[in-house]
């Protein structure tokens, strides 16, 4: 079968592997479509250290059940459209025994610390098959990203007294942005685009600021009455926007940082104990959030192809992630069509 994988920095290749076999308690996937995310350009891009090389990329997924190995529950049938959990879970770290299975200690994300999901069949455990009704394959590819920002948003305990800052409307902030909408929060989306900007505020972003042209901080100010924001979502990974979101949150804030900084990040600690902030970190998703973000889909109201910068083939790889190194800013989400 056909695989797309990241050979070495700046390197994608078109390689063929055997399809697998599927096993007891496993359940065999024809991949329709799989997003390219952040996490993947910066594999491609050599930036990140926790990705094993080479590497098959892709874990935002659409797929079709193909075949069901035994003692897989009836639930799960031949020709269903599914997504896909993407993260592994020991059973017996910290986080695990406290029943938080999405931080697990040894997790390994498919596409990162194991082959992940852009190729043409994959086998996997049954107990992370997601079946998904009314929507198609190729919009299932965007649930799991949405889920990342859904879950920030439960770390951040938002509720409808809450402004929230959202730095950074890729889709991971958009999903933040949409959840936090529900609960009835006002929000200001902080990005450099005007055009992701936009989308934001047709997702309900009461706000939107252009941090390159706008003073964030007067922007906020004025905003929120001068006091500031009550949780601050961090979803871009850089060290100006963490200092930004401590700089914005107001006192007795409550802090959610999503994004992987590249590097280390300095901050003037005493904001830490002057506002008696909360810092809290978000990692992956839970089952919750995956239903949360389906059954919004499902709610038809969602601008799902405003979400799709572009749908490529295999062969397309290398070429589209050389062009998205050069203009990180202005993609989406990028859908590679498997079959």
């Amino acid at each position: 079968m056909k695989a797309i994988q990241i050979i070495d920095e700046r390197r994608a290749e078109v390689i063929e592997m055997p399809r697998p076999e599927v096993k007891r308690g496993e359940v065999l996937l024809r991949l329709e479509y799989v997003g390219f995310c952040g996490s993947d350009l910066n594999t491609f891009l050599g930036r990140n250290t926790m990705a094993l090389k080479p590497v098959i990329p892709g874990h935002e997924i659409g797929a079709t059940v193909e075949a069901i190995g035994a003692d897989v529950p009836e639930t799960i049938k031949v020709g269903m459209t599914v997504t896909v959990n993407p993260y592994s879970n020991c059973g017996h770290c910290a986080a695990c025994r406290n029943g938080r299975f999405n931080a697990c200690q040894h997790n390994e994300t498919l596409g990162v610390q194991r082959n992940g999901a852009m190729c043409e069949y994959i086998a996997l455990p049954w107990e992370k098959i997601i079946p998904v009704e009314g929507i198609s394959p190729k919009h299932c590819a965007i649930i799991e990203p949405m889920s990342v920002g859904f879950h920030a948003v439960a770390r951040g305990e938002v509720s409808d007294t809450d402004t929230v800052v959202v730095f950074g409307c890729g889709m991971v902030g958009l999903g933040a942005i949409v959840r936090c909408v529900q609960r009835g929060a006002r929000v200001i989306a902080v990005d450099l685009s005007a055009e992701k900007l936009a989308l934001a505020k047709q997702l309900g972003a009461t706000y939107g600021v252009n941090s390159k042209e706008e003073n964030l901080l007067e922007k906020v100010a004025e905003y929120t009455g001068g006091y500031g924001a009550d949780v601050a979502i961090e979803a871009v990974g850089n060290p100006i926007t963490y200092r930004a979101a401590i700089d914005v949150v107001g006192f007795t804030g409550r802090v959610v940082c999503i994004g992987y900084a590249k590097q280390d990040v300095e901050f003037t600690t005493k904001y830490f104990v002057q506002k008696e902030l909360d810092i809290r970190g978000s990692r992956n998703a839970t089952p919750n959030d995956f239903r949360a973000v389906i059954r919004y889909m499902q709610g038809g109201k969602a601008p799902v192809d405003e979400f799709i910068s572009a749908v490529i083939t295999p062969e397309e790889a290398q070429t589209t992630m050389e062009k998205w190194a050069e203009a990180p800013a202005q993609v989406f989400r990028i859908l590679v069509k498997m079959q």
